[in-house]
């Protein structure tokens, strides 16, 4: 499809939007559930958390070596919904915007959880930005709701165990030695995700090329400015095994890339240029897909309608995840089946996770038949 022909037809963008309200939507729910007494109004609670990552992480723009979290709890009616605010500085979100936000919500006034769109579209109104911190309610929402319902939320979206898909497991930057070592310790994972961009593209590649021959995807995080080179770099990537190519050049801009996926032999795949469900008809035909991530997008809510939408515009959709503990990834994972690529990884990359929840064997994302996210406190 045009891209600028697309962009320049309303009628179909209207379309779109349409589908927006009747997609991820769940205000009531069938079946069974737990017998709970009401609890009154719900009530938030949240602690700050640092996450402390086994290897320094490095992409094309920054290096660090921990991940502020804000940890959050709902509960009502003697149950507890776990959430999680991710926010690496990229975000431009901390400790301290998290627990201003935080504080500002009266979740108290809602006496019923399953009034989801009601009470996120209030959080998501309170104040513009914080989509971390508005994620860590959702998910602790989200939590709450499955566990009242004790099914887990790929159930109550109609998904299968057995469709989940491999995820990736991150290399970041590093010599080539710190290569070799993280690519052996990634060994029970069949798909890797290299990051490059950052002038050592072919070093990396090629030093992880002489230990293993499963598939990669690349993650450029924008590193490359000229849409020529980029092309030359990708013909070579496919010769190397790589399957797709994520957030090539500059976000903002979407000419450059148009041109770069039209004539691409890989799939393009938008990762800093997408962030909410309003970013998305933009991004056809700048993009072959979009990754969808919690702490960009508030949550689940809007993550569910984000893929719908992306499919009904002929994209693909992959689900990825910040450095994250099993709160966050698992919330993530419960989409998992529906996608066609997975990274959900953050969770592996750390060393002190708080939670137990989604696994991971010969590289296939394993849900939890646990109710909620499928997560346990540890």
């Amino acid at each position: 499809m045009d891209r600028r022909k697309f962009l320049g037809n309303s009628g179909m963008l209207a379309s779109a939007a349409c589908l927006t309200p009747l997609l991820g939507g769940c205000n009531s729910f069938g079946g069974g559930g737990k017998k709970v007494s009401s609890g009154g109004g719900l009530k938030l609670s949240f602690e700050p958390y640092d996450l402390q990552l086994k290897h320094v992480f490095t992409i094309a723009s920054f290096s660090r070596t921990t991940t502020p979290v804000m940890l959050t709890k709902i509960e009502w009616g003697g149950l507890i919904g776990y959430g999680e605010a991710s926010m690496p500085p990229y975000l431009g979100e901390s400790h301290e915007t998290a627990r201003k936000f935080l504080s500002g919500l009266n979740l108290k006034q809602f006496t019923d959880p399953f009034r989801l769109n009601e009470i996120l579209s209030y959080v998501d109104s309170v104040a513009p930005g914080n989509c971390a911190a508005k994620a860590s309610v959702d998910i602790a929402l989200h939590d709450l709701i499955g566990k009242l319902l004790d099914k887990p939320w790929f159930k109550i979206w109609g998904y299968s165990q057995e469709d989940t898909p491999l995820t990736t497991f991150t290399i970041g930057m590093d010599k080539p030695d710190v290569v070799v070592e993280k690519v052996k310790e990634a060994a029970p994972y069949k798909f890797l995700k290299v990051k490059i961009g950052k002038g050592m593209d072919e070093e990396m590649i090629n030093t992880i090329r002489k230990i293993t021959n499963v598939p990669l995807c690349v993650d450029v995080n924008q590193g490359w400015k000229d849409k020529h080179e980029a092309l030359d770099k990708i013909h070579w990537l496919k010769e190397q095994g790589v399957v797709f190519v994520e957030q090539p050049m500059d976000k903002h801009n979407l000419d450059d890339m148009a041109w770069l996926t039209q004539h691409s032999p890989l799939p393009t795949v938008a990762d800093e240029a997408v962030q909410r469900l309003v970013d998305l008809p933009k991004l056809v035909g700048a993009y072959s897909g979009i990754n969808i991530k919690l702490m960009k997008c508030t949550g689940m809510r809007e993550a569910h309608k984000m893929m719908n939408v992306a499919r009904s515009l002929g994209m693909k959709v992959m689900v990825g995840c910040m450095t994250e503990t099993s709160c966050g990834v698992s919330a993530a994972a419960q989409l998992s089946p529906m996608v066609d690529w997975a990274d959900l990884d953050g969770n592996l990359l750390i060393s002190n996770d708080p939670f137990k929840g989604i696994e991971v064997l010969d590289g296939k994302v394993i849900l939890p038949n646990r109710p909620g996210i499928g997560i346990v406190k540890l």
